[in-house]
């Protein structure tokens, strides 16, 4: 549960970083980054290959099982204005006048009318302009989307990487377990992208167990809040799945004594949608939309110990690591990482985090720097 005694300004979560340090490429091997391992009065350098020194027998790891779509196309509008066109969700299929239709950024010059056509990837592909939803546009395809998606588009990697996809980020912009079938996320669950399968099964063989949940990752873990007040911003809605086969592990292991490891941002907010429906005190299976918000201070119910890479300024994902480890320590931490030349974001290393004692976080907030 969340207690705001003081506003907690945007400010708070701003610092710079040298250009040098984002990570615009993957490293060769999955597993060969670095993992900043952080307590509360400590920082220690590791690599990711030493994370089973820091689990333990009977704790549950628990990661996104999601898939990135190749959601990003270019094209022209029927004016021969450039067009890319971001597919932000594909809508149920309730096929109206042999339209399939999904909700969609689009960036052009001049925003494209209702019933305008897209040529999209090279005339492969056909869209409608529908209508408007808030910022979002509703295009109306001629074909089903995630068939031509997967042919004609390409991988919606972040903005900040400034460059165009390629075929390595096919690959390496995808976590190795990811289910075929939960085909819907436009960004990579990052935490999850250091692990390769000699990994897993090393973990597995020390006893650790590994769950799945599912939430589809949108466009808007990159956006910047805007607001001021972190009270006045309105997080966006993703999908999330807590399955009733890993709420049954989760309190298992709870009950033993074992420690639930969060892989990633979107695996803990997941897990603390999910807590606040638990019944009788035990979690249970979570369907639906999350628009949980999660900055300090913020009692966390359900992990224990998170994995997360270094996060964008400004962003709700450096806000919600501050809640769970501590403004203070993620400031020093930070410091240290820029200090020892940490690669940042998506394609960046990673932070083993240990969840701060809830009477020991402060909401006085310092800049990071």
């Amino acid at each position: 549960m969340t207690q705001q005694t003081q506003p907690v300004l945007l400010s708070d979560y701003d610092y710079h970083l040298p250009d040098d340090l984002i990570a615009r490429y993957p490293l060769n091997e999955r597993t060969s980054s670095r993992l900043l391992h952080v307590s509360k009065n400590s920082c220690q350098d590791l690599r990711f290959t030493d994370l089973p020194n820091l689990l333990k027998s009977g704790d549950l790891l628990v990661l996104n099982d999601t898939k990135v779509i190749k959601a990003r196309l270019h094209g022209q509008k029927q004016t021969g204005g450039a067009v890319e066109v971001l597919i932000e969700r594909i809508l149920p299929d309730e096929i109206n006048n042999n339209l399939y239709k999904a909700l969609c950024h689009v960036r052009s010059s001049r925003s494209p009318k209702v019933g305008q056509t897209l040529n999209l990837a090279n005339n492969q592909m056909q869209a409608t302009v529908i209508g408007r939803q808030d910022n979002l546009f509703i295009l109306g395809f001629r074909s089903p989307i995630l068939a031509d998606l997967d042919n004609y588009g390409q991988m919606p990697i972040p903005p900040y990487f400034e460059r165009k996809a390629d075929e390595t980020d096919d690959e390496r912009y995808q976590t190795v377990f990811h289910n075929p079938t939960k085909s819907a996320s436009v960004a990579a669950p990052t935490a999850s992208l250091h692990f390769d399968d000699a990994l897993l099964t090393q973990l597995r063989k020390k006893g650790v167990q590994i769950a799945f949940v599912t939430l589809h990752v949108g466009s808007g873990t990159f956006a910047p809040v805007k607001a001021d007040n972190l009270a006045d911003h309105v997080m966006h809605a993703e999908y999330a799945h807590l399955p009733a086969s890993t709420a049954t592990l989760i309190n298992n292991t709870k009950s033993a004594g074992g420690r639930i490891i969060a892989v990633g941002t979107t695996v803990t907010r997941t897990l603390e949608t999910a807590h606040r429906h638990r019944i009788h005190g035990e979690l249970v299976e979570f369907l639906g939309d999350t628009q949980i918000f999660i900055y300090p201070p913020y009692e966390f119910g359900v992990v224990d110990c998170l994995i997360t890479n270094f996060h964008l300024p400004k962003s709700t994902l450096l806000m919600l690591v501050s809640a769970f480890a501590g403004t203070q320590t993620i400031q020093e931490a930070y410091n240290h990482a820029i200090k020892n030349k940490y690669r940042f974001f998506s394609y960046g290393d990673a932070m083993f985090l240990e969840k701060a004692q809830y009477n020991e976080l402060t909401t006085n907030l310092a800049h990071l720097s």
